[in-house]
C-alpha cells in the first residue's frame, strides 16, 4: 500500500506464496524438458534448447490462464479471495517467463545470421498469418502493464487510465491464443495442443459468464430494498475477520464487517481503485482490498496511519441475532 518504489508488506506469507510458485514453476519447466527428450530422443530435431523455449511458452499460457481465472472464481466462491492478494506478484512472474521465452525464441531463431535478430523472427512468416508478430504485440501490452504495476504508476496515470490500461490483458491475451492457433498448432501434428488451447479458451469464458450472472442474480436480489434500515443476515453469517456485502440499486455497495465480533459497516468501493473490499478479510484490525492489499479502520473507515485514504461509514445495529444496517452513510 505505497505510490512510492518500497517494499512494503512483504510479509511471510506472501514470501511463502512466491517461493511456493517459483518451485512450480521449476518443476514444470524441468518436467516438460525431462519428457520432451524422452519423447524426442538424440538426433532429434528437437533439441533441448529448443524444448526450453517452447517449455517457458506453454508455462507462461499456463500462468496467463490461472491469473484470469482468479478473479470471476474469487466472485463464484469466496474461498478464492485469498489468492487475488498474490495475484500481482504471479503477474510479474507471468512476464518474467514471458520474456525468457521471447528473448530465447529471438536468440535461437534469429541470431545466427547477418539480419537484426528480431528483425529475422519477426519476418520470417513470408505470405504466412505472422503468428511472430502477434505474439510480439501481446508482449509489448505485458511489458506495460508489468512496468506500470505499482502503486506509484497509479498515482500518476490517474485512476480511470490505469484501470483502463490494465483492461487490455484481455487483447493481449486474444493475440495469444492466434499465436499460438497460427504458430505452434501448424508445426505439432495431433489434437491435443487444439483440445487444450480451446478448453482454455472455454474455461476463461464461462467463468467470467458465471461470474456475471452470480453478481447479476445478487444485484437484482436487492433491487428493492425498502428505505430503512436493511436487514443484513444472521450475526453467524458473517465469518470472523470477512464481511458480507449487501448492494443496492442506485447506491453504493455495503461491506458489513465482523472484525472479532464486532459488527460495523463501510463502503464496499476501496479509494484506491475500487477494490471489492467486502471480498477482503480483516488483517492486523483493518479490513484489507484483495485487490492492492489498502486498509481500513472498520469502525472509522480511515487508513492507518501514515496514509490518508478514507472510505464511507454506515450505521449498524444487532438486534436480537440480526444484524441491521443504515443504507445512509455517516455524514463525518
Amino acid at each position: 500500500m505505497s505510490n512510492r518504489y518500497v517494499l512494503i508488506q512483504w510479509n511471510r506469507h506472501k514470501k511463502i506464496y512466491d517461493i511456493i510458485t517459483l518451485l512450480g514453476m521449476v518443476l514444470f519447466l524441468a518436467a516438460y524438458v525431462v519428457v520432451g527428450m524422452v519423447k524426442h530422443p538424440a538426433p532429434s530435431e528437437i533439441s533441448p534448447p529448443i524444448l526450453l523455449l517452447r517449455g517457458f511458452g506453454v508455462l507462461a499460457i499456463v500462468m496467463l490462464h490461472i491469473i484470469l481465472s482468479i478473479g470471476p472464481l474469487a466472485r463464484i466462491d469466496e474461498r478464492f479471495t485469498p489468492l487475488l492478494y498474490n495475484r500481482r506478484h504471479m503477474g510479474v512472474m507471468f512476464f518474467a517467463t514471458a520474456f525468457l521465452h521471447a528473448f530465447l525464441v529471438i536468440g535461437f531463431y534469429g541470431g545466427f545470421g547477418t539480419v537484426n535478430p528480431l528483425s529475422a523472427v519477426l519476418n520470417s512468416q513470408g505470405g504466412g498469418v505472422p503468428y511472430e508478430l502477434l505474439g510480439f504485440i501481446a508482449f509489448i501490452i505485458f511489458f506495460v502493464m508489468a512496468a506500470t504495476s505499482h502503486d506509484f504508476w497509479l498515482a500518476n496515470l490517474g485512476h480511470r487510465f490505469w484501470k483502463a490500461m490494465h483492461m487490455c490483458v484481455y487483447a493481449a491475451y486474444a493475440l495469444v491464443v492466434l499465436h499460438v492457433a497460427f504458430g505452434a498448432m501448424q508445426d505439432k501434428q495431433g489434437a491435443v495442443t487444439p483440445a487444450l488451447l480451446t478448453l482454455g479458451v472455454v474455461w476463461l469464458g464461462g467463468l467470467h459468464i458465471a461470474a456475471g450472472l452470480k453478481q447479476r442474480i445478487s444485484d437484482r436480489a436487492n433491487s428493492e430494498i425498502e428505505a430503512g434500515w436493511i436487514d443484513v443476515c444472521e450475526v453467524s453469517e458473517i465469518p470472523t475477520s470477512r464481511a458480507r456485502v449487501v448492494r443496492q440499486a442506485g447506491r453504493e455497495a455495503i461491506a458489513v464487517v465482523n472484525n472479532g465480533g464486532t459488527i460495523t459497516a463501510m463502503s464496499n468501493v476501496c479509494a484506491h481503485q475500487g477494490g471489492p473490499l467486502g471480498e477482503g478479510q480483516v488483517i492486523d484490525g483493518c479490513l484489507t482490498c484483495p485487490w492492492h492489499g489498502y486498509q481500513y479502520d472498520p469502525a472509522t473507515g480511515c487508513s492507518p496511519p501514515p496514509y490518508t485514504e478514507r472510505v464511507r461509514t454506515y450505521e449498524v445495529r444487532v438486534e436480537g441475532s440480526r444484524v441491521l444496517v443504515n443504507p445512509e452513510p455517516r455524514d463525518d
